[in-house]
């Protein structure tokens, strides 16, 4: 269900070894919109609640509320030293459109860390994720969904952002080609909730 390096491990398990007077829990929580999730690690002490999901992170216990487990599906926990700053990353498991399964093969996992690393973090503060459909002949095929779906810059995303970030990355790549049915968007623009 959910994993840690072994980098994020250590982590979790050096802070644990700070002074609690019992063996603190790691808690695991995602609030937010689907498009633009907010993830919440504590270090807790006490018993898991009757509706929590207990899980082992690999020497050390893992609660997770029922509401955020399924969010969870997949994901890897790191800890990552990135521009001056350090902390724990959460990368949630790719999200496929129904009945799609994912592309394989090394041109696509590197195309799929572009977008997991650098183009979906930049357009979730809009609303909006980028789902890699299909890698074929070094064209890349994606899906935009959130606020991008229907949103009239998303030409201008995908054209300025999109596809020169995953061709600066992988320079094998030809082309990049949006596959989304933008005109079934439902909330084409994005704003945020004060």
């Amino acid at each position: 269900m959910l994993t840690f390096t072994e980098t994020a491990r250590q982590m979790v398990l050096s802070f644990m070894a700070e002074g609690y007077e019992q063996q603190p829990s790691l808690r695991v929580a995602v609030r937010g919109s689907p498009f633009a999730p907010e993830y919440e690690l504590a270090l807790v002490e006490g018993e898991p609640g009757e509706d929590d999901v207990v899980l082992d992170g690999g020497g050390f216990r893992v609660i997770v509320d029922r509401a955020s487990a399924g969010r969870l599906e997949g994901a890897t926990i790191d800890y990552v030293e990135r521009n001056g700053e350090v902390g724990f990353e959460v990368r949630p498991a790719s999200r496929r459109p129904a009945g799609g399964s994912a592309p394989t093969g090394p041109l696509a996992e590197r195309v799929q860390q572009v977008i997991e690393q650098r183009i979906n973090p930049a357009i979730a503060a809009h609303g909006g994720y980028i789902s890699l459909v299909d890698v074929k002949d070094n064209v890349v095929y994606i899906e935009m969904s959130g606020g991008c779906q229907g949103c009239g810059m998303a030409r201008v995303t995908l054209r300025h952002g999109v596809e020169r970030m995953i061709r600066e990355a992988v320079p094998e790549i030809v082309g990049v080609e949006d596959v989304t049915d933008h005109a079934s968007g439902l909330n084409p623009y994005y704003a945020p909730n004060f």
